[in-house]
C-alpha cells in the first residue's frame, strides 16, 4: 500500500469510520449481469455455440456490453476455430494404422540388416529388407496440386492500426484456376527431388516412373551412398503408384 493511501486511511479512521469495506457507491445499480441473465446465456451459448453477441442480446433483450461482459468475463467463454483434422477416420482406419505403427515400430527394433540391397524399393505391397538405420533409408513421395495464384488470406494481410490512421481496404481476390502437378520426394535430411508437370498434364504410370528415374539420378547427386544400403520407397497406393508398370520399375 503507497504512503497516500495509508495517510488516506488515517484520516477516514480520524472521522469516524470503522468499516473496512466498500462504501455504497452513487448511481444506476447493476443488474443487467445479475445470475438470471448470466445463466440464460449460457443456455444459449450451450446449444448454438456459433450464436453471436449480437443475437443473444436481441434474444434476451439485454445490452450488447451487457452480453459481451457475461460472456467474456463472468462466463469465461472466447471464440476458437475447430481444429483442422486432414481426414474423418472411421475405427478400421484407426485399428489399421496402429497395427501399420507396431509394425514400423518392430522393424525399427530390428538388430539385423542386408547391406547388399541395391534396388531402389519397392511400392505397396511388396517387402523390404529391415536394417539398423530403418529412417536413414526411407523416402517419403507425395503429390500435389499447386495454384498459380494463391491469395494472401484475411489474417495474413493483418496489420496494427493507430486510432488516427485510415482504415486500409483489401479487395477480394479468387484463388487462380491454373495449377500444375508437383511430385516431391524427401527424407530425414529434407528434399531431393522436386518434379513440376506441364500446366494441364496430370500424373499417370509411365510419367511416374519417369519421375522415379529422375529421383535416382537425384539420390545419386545428393545422397551417396544410399542406393547401395538400399532405399525404402514411400508412398501411397494412388492408381499410377500401384499400377503394373510402377511395379515392374520398383522391382527391377
Amino acid at each position: 500500500m503507497s504512503r497516500s493511501r495509508v495517510y488516506q486511511w488515517c484520516t477516514w479512521f480520524g472521522e469516524g469510520r470503522t468499516s473496512l469495506g466498500d462504501e455504497p457507491k452513487s448511481g444506476r445499480p447493476k443488474t443487467s449481469t445479475n445470475e438470471e441473465n448470466t445463466t440464460r446465456v449460457d443456455e444459449l451459448i450451450r446449444c448454438d455455440r456459433r450464436m453471436k453477441i449480437r443475437e443473444i442480446a436481441l434474444k434476451l433483450e439485454i445490452p450488447k456490453s451487457t452480453v459481451h461482459e457475461i460472456v467474456h468475463d463472468t462466463l469465461g467463454y472466447r471464440k476458437v476455430s475447430a481444429r483442422w483434422v486432414p481426414k474423418m477416420l472411421t475405427e478400421d482406419h484407426k485399428l489399421q494404422r496402429v497395427e501399420i505403427s507396431q509394425r514400423l515400430l518392430q522393424r525399427c527394433q530390428q538388430d539385423h540388416g542386408d547391406e547388399d540391397t541395391t534396388h531402389i524399393g519397392v511400392g505397396p505391397g511388396g517387402d523390404f529388407q529391415a536394417n539398423n538405420n530403418l529412417f536413414d533409408n526411407l523416402i517419403t513421395g507425395d503429390e500435389t496440386w499447386v495454384h498459380l495464384n494463391t491469395p494472401e488470406t484475411k489474417r495474413d494481410s493483418m496489420t496494427w492500426k493507430h486510432p488516427s490512421s485510415s482504415v486500409t481496404k483489401k479487395f477480394k481476390v479468387q484463388r487462380s484456376a491454373a495449377k500444375v502437378m508437383a511430385t516431391v520426394y524427401w527424407d530425414a535430411k529434407g528434399v531431393i527431388l522436386l518434379d513440376i508437370l506441364p500446366q494441364g498434364q496430370c500424373i499417370n504410370a509411365a510419367r511416374y516412373c519417369s519421375t522415379l528415374d529422375r529421383l535416382k539420378e537425384a539420390i545419386c547427386r545428393k545422397r551417396p551412398g544410399l542406393l547401395r544400403r538400399g532405399v525404402m520407397l514411400h508412398h501411397d497406393n494412388a492408381t499410377p503408384h500401384s499400377a503394373n508398370l510402377t511395379q515392374q520399375w520398383l522391382q527391377r
